[in-house]
């Protein structure tokens, strides 16, 4: 995981991409070819004091839109069903012990600590139902190949689709 702090830039870019000034940005999560954001890395505790669970925050809308049309295809109810395998349960467990490390860290960039309310809660479902792919892919992205596995199938069948891949951009299409 490599969050790169948001520049003034990134900050217009994802108002832009969102349709409203983003809230608890700590840093850019993954980016596109292009270097623009891709997912967002979130404060576990917004400005307001909310406590926010979801660390990486799918933000470019090329990204989104296919993870939306993943999951209008119910796409989640055969990702939920492979987790009867249990290597596949497995891995997503680690997944979510990972992710709850990261967002330790990213809680620590930010300067405050993990609200006890979502200390043991993850995005996404993790790590025993398959509930939101936006936060799950987020994961994939801002981790790396290998972290997260129903966020890398998600991404390898957006890349089957056509509809998203790492290696272009899609920032004017």
């Amino acid at each position: 995981m490599n969050i790169t702090k948001a520049t003034e830039a990134d900050l217009e870019e994802l108002e832009r991409q969102l349709g409203r000034i983003p809230r608890g940005v700590v840093g850019i999560a993954a980016r596109c070819v292009c270097s623009k954001p891709l997912v967002v890395a979130t404060a576990p505790v917004l400005e307001n004091g909310e406590p926010f669970p979801t660390v990486f925050y799918l933000s470019h809308p090329a990204i989104v839109k296919a993870a939306s049309r993943l999951e209008a295809d119910k796409q989640m109810e055969t990702y939920q069903d492979m987790l009867a395998d249990l290597d596949f349960a497995a891995r997503y467990k680690k997944a979510y012990e990972t992710y709850l490390r990261q967002r330790e860290q990213v809680a620590l960039q930010a300067g405050v600590e993990v609200p006890e309310a979502i200390a043991k809660v993850a995005a996404g479902g993790l790590p025993t139902r398959v509930k939101c792919l936006h936060a799950l892919i987020g994961h994939s992205l801002a981790s790396g190949p290998g972290v997260n596995p129903v966020g890398d199938l998600a991404l390898e069948q957006i890349a089957q689709s056509g509809e998203w891949d790492a290696k272009k951009c899609y920032c004017n299409a």
